[in-house]
């Protein structure tokens, strides 16, 4: 299996798509103004106690105040407290100042161990999903490529995918020699088989992010204060998912294809030549059919082989998935062989579509009945080796009596929900339009405006593919009319993500001018 990423940078958002075997299999979309915080650290003030939940609610400068729960304050939770009083006396020493705090008692009370405005080192380990704030721990961590290092542990921890006895122990040994007192580390999956070289350089990059996080809280006033943010969400997501089967990893803007660049020649210089700045007309997405997959995938009806079909839909609470056989042909071996055949294809389309909407929480599966239990063990074993390919945590139930299965995920993120569908072309949901054929008058206009009024000559005219042919049939075709009126500084663009009378004008920094929703026209 090949893998590739195509990193999309819009003025208003970027999108980033993991394609295996040209197929899409992860999607996520974030705005340029917004970020995922997932593992940022921040010194914060406890803003209420709530007894009856054994919690707290913190203040880290979101709209709700994120959730703590006692049993998430951690075993070193003293150890912290300790280090807090030091750093506010200006005192920027090392952890092993620190000295032998006693561990937090696991069946402590909230209101007894905290209090109303008292300061502490938070992380968040969930986004704010629907009504409910941020998820927090005090049990801190910096994540890498190869290692986790987790201050105030002196806990080595081993992948428990690395299965080799001898490489396990190897492992630890290098890590021993080179970790201070008073910091653990998680040794990662990827780190199996890396030299000492390569783990004792990632080890003192992560050491010293913390130092220079933590520096930040001396002679620091400021409250929330973020300390400690976590990498560009392009470089995370390779830092997670990167693997020597990467072919490929195209970026649209420069800036980031230089932070990507940077980062995978730090962690696998033979791989950097993979990473590719992609400087065509036509959009990225399209380029690698990604906005085409994008349009028959994430929708509430989903299909798969044979005409079969899953309805997914999102509740407050969980997410449920239908099984269809919809128009496939029936089996000649009869309906059970059918139900089978229809079932273990939804499980293949399913464990995708898990990852690429990044659905978690509780999943309910209604497959299609089937009377032998020989075959409803096939399917379980399937969904199963299926979701082997899934990096977040989760846990699958057999089918039930009444042919449904169960299945948690971790959810640390809201799932992804675009929406494919599309306004009426013509109307935009109004029911009443002008004729068509003055939407390219309506172009022309926006043309002679920019180029004669504004004095901008070089730009990119984004239309629906449709209306691209249009422009460009003919001997003489109004492509060539307006450049022969207006110059030849604009190009028309095909760009599948647009509606039939949507447009856009992209200028030479790829900023967008302006998006105009054709109003006039209707």
């Amino acid at each position: 299996m090949t893998s590739e990423v195509i990193v999309d940078v819009q003025p208003r958002d970027i999108s980033i798509a993991l394609l295996e075997d040209k197929r899409l299999v992860e999607f996520q979309k974030e705005g340029r103004s917004e970020h995922f915080s997932v593992g940022n650290i921040y010194l914060a003030k406890v803003k209420k106690i709530m007894p009856g939940l054994n919690a707290c609610f913190v203040n880290v400068g979101y709209e709700r105040d994120a959730f703590l729960h006692f049993q998430d304050l951690g075993v070193h939770f003293h150890a912290y407290e300790k280090y807090l009083k030091l750093l506010d006396k200006g005192k920027n020493l090392p952890l092993s100042k620190v000295g032998k705090e006693p561990d937090l008692e696991k069946e402590g009370s909230i209101q007894t161990t905290l209090r109303t405005g008292q300061e502490l080192l938070v992380q968040i380990v969930k986004e704010p999903i629907s009504t409910k704030g941020p998820r927090l721990t005090c049990e801190l961590s910096l994540a890498g490529r190869y290692l986790v290092l987790m201050p105030l542990s002196n806990k080595i921890s081993v992948s428990t995918k690395i299965k080799k006895g001898p490489e396990r122990a190897r492992l630890k040994q290098l890590i021993s020699r080179v970790k201070p007192e008073h910091f653990g580390v998680i040794i990662r999956t990827s780190a199996e088989n890396r030299s000492a070289e390569e783990l004792e350089s990632e080890f003192s990059i992560l050491l010293k992010r913390w130092e220079e996080s933590i520096s930040k809280v001396v002679g620091s006033v400021e409250r929330p204060l973020l300390i400690y943010e976590e990498t560009p969400r392009p470089v995370a997501l390779l830092r997670d998912l990167f693997n020597p089967s990467f072919e490929n990893i195209y970026v649209n803007d420069e800036k980031i294809f230089n932070e990507v660049k940077e980062y995978v020649t730090l962690i696998a210089p033979d791989c950097a030549e993979i990473v590719k700045y992609y400087k065509g007309n036509v959009p990225i997405f399209d380029n690698f059919s990604v906005t085409k997959q994008i349009k028959t995938s994430l929708g509430r009806s989903v299909t798969y082989k044979h005409g079969a079909y899953l309805i997914i839909e999102h509740t407050e609470a969980l997410h449920v998935v239908d099984v269809n056989s919809g128009k496939r042909s029936k089996s000649e071996d009869g309906q059970e062989t059918n139900a089978l055949d229809v079932n273990l294809g939804a499980a293949d389309e399913l464990a995708r579509q898990l990852r690429l909407r990044d659905m978690g929480g509780i999943i309910v599966v209604d497959f299609i009945d089937m009377s032998e239990a020989e075959h409803r063990q096939k399917l379980y074993e399937r969904m199963c080796e299926n979701m082997q390919k899934d990096r977040a945590k989760h846990n699958i139930l057999p089918l039930s009596k009444f042919g449904l299965m169960q299945i948690t995920r971790q959810r640390v993120r809201p799932a992804t929900d675009i929406t494919v569908e599309e306004s009426c072309p013509t109307c935009g949901g109004t029911g009443h339009i002008k004729s068509s054929l003055l939407f390219t008058d309506v172009l022309e206009g926006k043309i002679r405006r920019l180029t004669k009024h504004l004095g901008i000559t070089k730009f990119r005219l984004h239309v629906h593919p449709f209306v691209a042919a249009y422009i460009n049939q003919g001997i003489i075709s109004l492509k060539i009319k307006w450049h022969a009126r207006y110059g030849l500084g604009f190009k028309i663009i095909p760009n599948q993500s647009l509606s039939f009378l949507e447009y856009k004008f992209i200028d030479e920094n790829n900023d967008e001018i302006f998006m105009f929703e054709d109003k006039e026209m209707q």
